[in-house]
This record gives C-alpha cells, sequence and structure tokens, in this order.
C-alpha cells in the first residue's frame, strides 16, 4: 500500500468501530481532509485491492484483509511512540506527529525486533491498546471520566483527546496515566466535576471529564 491508501485504512478502522461498521464516503472525505469524490477514488483502489467493501450511497468498511492491515499501522505507531517516550525522552504530547510518520515504515523484521525491544507493550504512552503481530490486543473495562460516580476511585487509563493542548493541560494538573480520582462533587448547573487526587481538589470542567479514560477501582 501507499502511504495515502494507508491513512484511510487506518482512517475507516477508526471511523466505523474497527472498520467493521460501514461508514459514508463523506465522514471518510471529511477524516482525510479531502474532497469526497476524491474519497471515493481511494475507496474504489481500495476495494479493487479487496481491503475495503464498498457499495455506492451504502457506504464503506474494511475487509477481514483490510482491518489486519489498518491493525498493523496502528501497532507500528503506538509502538513508536512507547520507544519515543520511554527510550528517547519523548513526552506524550510530542509523539503523535513523529509516530505518523514512523508507522509507514514496511519492514516487518524491524516492528517485531522492536516490539521485543520494548518488551511487548500492551498500551501505549495515551492508554491506548497495541495489537500484536496476529491483530489481537487486550482490552480493558473503562468509562470516561464524565460518567464515574460520586465517593468512588476511579484510575486515569487513557484519552480520548490526544490533542498536544489537551496532553499539556493534564500535565500541567499533574493528571497521568495511573492517576487515582475520587469525585467528590458534581455540578448540577454544569456538570462539571471537583476531583480529589494526590491531596489536591481539582474542577474539570465537562468537556475535560468526557476526554479522560477511567476504570474503577473501589
Amino acid at each position: 500500500m501507499t502511504l495515502t491508501e494507508e491513512n484511510y485504512i487506518k482512517g475507516i478502522y477508526h471511523l466505523g468501530k474497527q472498520g467493521k461498521e460501514s461508514v459514508s464516503t463523506n465522514a471518510v472525505a471529511k477524516a482525510m481532509k479531502t474532497k469526497a469524490s476524491s474519497a471515493t477514488d481511494m475507496i474504489k483502489k481500495l476495494s479493487d485491492k479487496q481491503l475495503v467493501n464498498y457499495v455506492k450511497y451504502q457506504g464503506v468498511s474494511l475487509t477481514a484483509q483490510g482491518q489486519l492491515a489498518a491493525k498493523n499501522i496502528i501497532r507500528k505507531h503506538r509502538l513508536w511512540e512507547v520507544f519515543l517516550v520511554e527510550k528517547l525522552n519523548f513526552t506524550w504530547d510530542e509523539v503523535h506527529d513523529v509516530a505518523e510518520q514512523l508507522e509507514h515504515i514496511k519492514s516487518e523484521k524491524l516492528i517485531n525486533e522492536l516490539d521485543a525491544f520494548l518488551n511487548f507493550p500492551k498500551y501505549d504512552p495515551h492508554g491506548d491498546p497495541i495489537p500484536d503481530k496476529n491483530g489481537n490486543f487486550n482490552s480493558i473495562d473503562k468509562i470516561i471520566l464524565a460518567n464515574a460516580e460520586l465517593k468512588k476511585i476511579y484510575k486515569c487509563v487513557g484519552v480520548k483527546d490526544t490533542s498536544t493542548d489537551f496532553l499539556r493541560y493534564l500535565d500541567t494538573n499533574k493528571i497521568a496515566l495511573g492517576t487515582l480520582f475520587e469525585v467528590i462533587h458534581k455540578e448540577p448547573f454544569d456538570n462539571s466535576l471537583k476531583l480529589m487526587y494526590n491531596n489536591t481538589e481539582l474542577v474539570v470542567s465537562q468537556h475535560v471529564a468526557k476526554n479522560i479514560f477511567v476504570s474503577i477501582e473501589l
């Protein structure tokens, strides 16, 4: 696949629940930041390669072969993010754009050796699961912080928004993977939350709370 084809495969994967559900060509075009006609042309090429199922006016989904290809791209991306953070001292807000470039490296041996070198990590620096070479990955029971209940302890296990601004906001407030929260108040007016963690109280907006994944601890 070309770099552009790989980006389309990955985009369809994320849009359609691992590529299993059909998504419109307009949605694909928006995600790829291109015209609908250009997206349709690329989707037809991917269909010819048996990577997608495409029916005019009904949308596009990934074939089994396309799903595996997408998982392989995602695996490379997330492994490179781990490498950049653990071995090159990048911060979690710096790695995405670099990994976007590195994910297109073709060498299967390099990626397998990288996986072994990193001791087969299961999650990337943002808490997202890393597929193995067969496309299998661990899942974790998680909810968004906005749905957390009062007086229960939750652990930060991931973020939905991986933008630089949001990750820096979390860094500024000393929120990272593994941080334990207690929701001590929910504001009825705007659904903001008052959190207690690390002996600190912090009020976060509904927007922030919708972009933090947590698992229940106690």
